[in-house]
């Protein structure tokens, strides 16, 4: 355990993949947990998984007003929240040049507005305890460009260099905002997006450790910057690729 016994943690898109896992984990080293995602579903089943120190709950994070009911949910029912995990993302892997402007729209409001919006309704709680951390996944496509994902990239970069400039200003409250950025990882939106057999083994083959992450890989990242282990870490990106990106 690393201090995160009896902390509340809202993650978004908890409901599978890396969030699910991140969640499970955070669970795992204490804390209770929000399991939050827009398929209600899915978010109910992960939280039934964990037991008792979940709750499961539905929520839109491109809608601001969807996000503080959510935020407001976790904290009657669990407490303040300690931990925000910014997760919840989506691509359509395309060349740009086939890509439409709905599909733009679309990007930037999960991956990069809803961060933000998120962020935003958790942090007057944090700044009046004086604590908190916030963890946003990215990606490495945000770090150096990505063939087919023009927009999420560019999105990614933009939600990296949001929480370098926020970790400067909420230093002084003490609230640590930091990015963990995921190499491809066998979660099953890849799967769906990468249908392509000969992609998915180029995928593999670029990295040096010749395989894909497990999410639980990403998870142990994401449970050490909210822990107390990483108390004097802010405005950090750190990648989790099999040594994919080295920068």
């Amino acid at each position: 355990m690393r201090g995160l016994e009896g902390k509340v943690a809202f993650v978004t898109g908890a409901g599978r993949g890396i969030g699910e896992a991140i969640a499970k984990r955070l669970a795992a080293e204490g804390a209770k947990v929000a399991v939050a995602d827009i398929i209600e579903d899915n978010a109910r089943q992960t939280a039934d998984a964990i037991g008792a120190a979940a709750i499961a709950i539905a929520v839109d994070v491109t809608n601001s007003a969807a996000v503080r009911a959510a935020v407001a949910e976790c904290e009657k029912r669990l407490g303040p929240i300690d931990v925000l995990v910014n997760n919840a993302g989506w691509d359509k892997i395309e060349p740009f040049i086939e890509s439409r402007e709905e599909t733009w729209d679309k990007v930037i409001a999960i991956n990069l507005k809803g961060p933000i919006i998120c962020i935003r309704a958790v942090l007057e709680g944090m700044i009046a305890r004086g604590k908190g951390r916030i963890v946003s996944i990215a990606s490495d496509a945000g770090r150096v460009g990505s063939t087919g994902e023009a927009v999420y990239s560019g999105a990614k970069s933009g939600l990296i260099g949001f929480s370098k400039t926020l970790a400067r200003e909420m230093a002084r409250h003490h609230i640590n905002v930091n990015v963990v950025c995921p190499g491809p990882t066998g979660t099953p939106l890849l799967k769906q997006a990468m249908q392509n057999s000969k992609l998915m083994e180029s995928l593999v083959r670029a990295v040096p450790f010749r395989r894909l992450a497990e999410p639980d890989e990403i998870a142990s990242a994401v449970a050490f910057l909210a822990s107390d282990d990483a108390g004097f870490i802010t405005g950090q990106t750190l990648s989790v690729s099999g040594g994919l990106t080295m920068i």
